[in-house]
């Protein structure tokens, strides 16, 4: 059996009940009791309860699975990526569907690595850090989410994407020593992609226009353009052109205090030897 790492959804996950709903429907319809079918997927039947009472985001993989065993006929696969959506917190479920849509994107981080660029080590990290703490299965469904997420960089065409990275975020240990390393790391693998760059804000730069925080810029393949920004787990997408423009106005002038894209690998460089 596989072990039960999903966790319980918060309220709006609507979706989650109607899958639960449409799974239970074609499980009696198999002839299938919940032990059966959770022998076939490598579940336990209270985990099986759980995926139909819509308290558990069921995985991708599960979802395939059951559509193939049940014989839906693709219908409990149709709704694999609204479910999939379900594992992030409710304040970003908006914005993930914006950026699994983008062509472009750009971020501020100024606190921790931007989520797309986390290795899975320092996600769970991040998320355990949380307080009031998540139980260990939501950590295990955040960072599996967060993974997930980084798909992006797979997609054909490959979305254009560039990082401001304070450099607090590239001194600060967050899960270790080791941890940290992987992460920086991972952050030159990126930067070497023709579509990512990343640079590195200083912290002895005389001017930072971000002091105000992180956000992110996305452009949709339809043209349009929003902003999110984030903070104590409440946000917002902003959509006015003049809201949007004002944040594009102060990623420029990021983008031009910042180090260039080849010195910022190089420093990173610079303190992975240190390390």
């Amino acid at each position: 059996m596989e072990a039960d790492t999903t966790a319980s959804p918060e309220p709006e996950s609507g979706i989650l009940r109607v899958f639960g709903r449409q799974l239970k429907r074609f499980r009696l319809r198999a002839g299938l009791e919940r032990a059966e079918f959770g022998s076939g997927t490598g579940y336990s039947a209270s985990t099986i309860a759980a995926f139909e009472q819509g308290r558990r985001v069921p995985p991708p993989r599960f979802i395939d699975v059951a559509d193939k065993m049940l014989d839906a006929g693709g219908v409990l696969q149709e709704m694999k990526e609204e479910v999939a959506r379900a594992q992030f917190p409710a304040f970003f479920r908006d914005a993930a569907r914006l950026e699994a849509e983008a062509v472009e994107l750009h971020v501020y981080a100024s606190q921790v690595a931007p989520g797309l660029l986390q290795t899975k080590e320092y996600a769970r990290a991040v998320f355990r850090m949380m307080r009031p703490p998540l139980d260990d299965a939501t950590v295990d469904e955040r960072v599996v989410g967060r993974l997930a997420r980084q798909e992006f960089f797979a997609r054909r065409p490959t979305p254009l994407a560039t990082f401001v990275i304070d450099e607090s975020v590239l001194k600060r240990p967050i899960g270790g020593r080791q941890v940290l390393r992987e992460q920086l790391e991972h952050f030159l693998l990126a930067g070497r992609k023709r579509t990512v760059d990343v640079q590195i804000m200083p912290l002895d730069r005389e001017e930072n226009a971000g002091l105000a925080g992180p956000f992110t810029l996305i452009e949709t393949g339809a043209g349009r353009r929003t902003a999110y920004v984030e903070v104590q787990s409440a946000s917002r997408l902003f959509v006015e052109r003049d809201s949007v423009r004002s944040l594009e106005t102060k990623y420029s002038s990021l983008r031009a205090q910042a180090l260039t894209p080849n010195e910022s690998m190089a420093y990173i460089e610079m303190l992975l030897g240190e390390l």
